[in-house]
């Protein structure tokens, strides 16, 4: 008998997430043994006919790269969170059709960061300026009461970082990547780069460092994070970030709350040991 209920996360690469494990753990931890939650590899132009055969039993999506903007023109509403980076990351199917976007990156963000004690900062750096930073930007006009300064590569992304701003409500301060170790200087750095891009600023992280949020959780830690532990300072991973996010996810798609924060986090920390 098939589930009766059914949610999944779309993009592409797709092999590596991590959400199948968080949903299947809170799906168990809820007792909805009716609900079933796989992961499918989807494209920008393989999404419009993938929306267009999900039956009635859907109830939601997650999306990653590359789906997070051009799913919008396919939605009939997005959240104001979403539109503020325009990028949705869920999908919830209502029970009369529609379809319905949001954005759990950013108060995912603002979760982890709260679990840590960060509540507010007086000022904030960000290293790098792709979809993560735009998220990353949105979240800190939420705490942050001074500056950001994003650390970018080039003059184009420089130029999109301080137009983020501009559409946040926040100043945004840009700086060459060259400089990248002055981010540390700030409370509160979040590297929203690649892996392995941050790798050679680890020697630079100082004796008494402020808080690190590191987006990424596969390989964990990084050089940079295990560097900022080892000096006594506060990390948020990658990891905590997914955890956030998904229990908004379940939450939205289920309509079951508190979501299973503990046994989600449980359920992807023995998944990324087993790898």
């Amino acid at each position: 008998m098939s589930s009766t209920r059914q949610a999944a996360v779309l993009g592409s690469p797709i092999a590596h997430s991590l959400s199948p494990v968080l949903h299947r753990a809170a799906y168990a931890e809820l007792g909805l043994s009716d609900w079933s939650y796989d992961r499918f590899e989807v494209d920008e132009a393989a999404l419009p006919g993938f929306l267009e055969k999900l039956g009635p039993q859907w109830a939601g999506l997650s999306l990653t790269m590359p789906l997070k903007r051009v799913v919008i023109p396919l939605l009939d509403e997005i959240s104001a969170t979403a539109a503020s980076v325009e990028a949705v990351n869920t999908v919830v199917f209502t029970a009369d059709g529609r379809r319905l976007g949001d954005n759990t990156d950013i108060p995912g963000m603002l979760a982890a960061l709260r679990e840590r004690g960060v509540e507010q900062v007086e000022r904030a750096s960000i290293l790098g300026a792709g979809a993560t930073a735009s998220s990353a930007l949105a979240a800190l006009s939420r705490i942050c009461t001074g500056e950001v300064t994003a650390y970018v590569r080039s003059d184009a992304r420089a130029d999109e970082m301080r137009g983020w701003g501009e559409r946040l409500g926040i100043t945004v301060r840009t700086a060459a990547w060259e400089d990248a170790a002055a981010a540390f200087e700030a409370p509160l750095t979040v590297a929203t780069t690649p892996a392995g891009t941050t790798d050679a600023l680890a020697a630079a992280v100082p004796d008494r460092p402020g808080t690190l949020f590191d987006v990424l959780y596969e390989p964990w830690p990084t050089p940079l994070a295990g560097a900022w532990a080892d000096r006594g300072g506060a990390v948020v991973g990658g990891l905590d970030l997914l955890v956030h996010q998904a229990v908004l996810q379940v939450e939205q798609m289920t309509g079951r709350s508190p979501a299973p924060l503990a046994a989600m986090r449980k359920a992807g920390e023995a998944a990324l040991a087993a790898r």
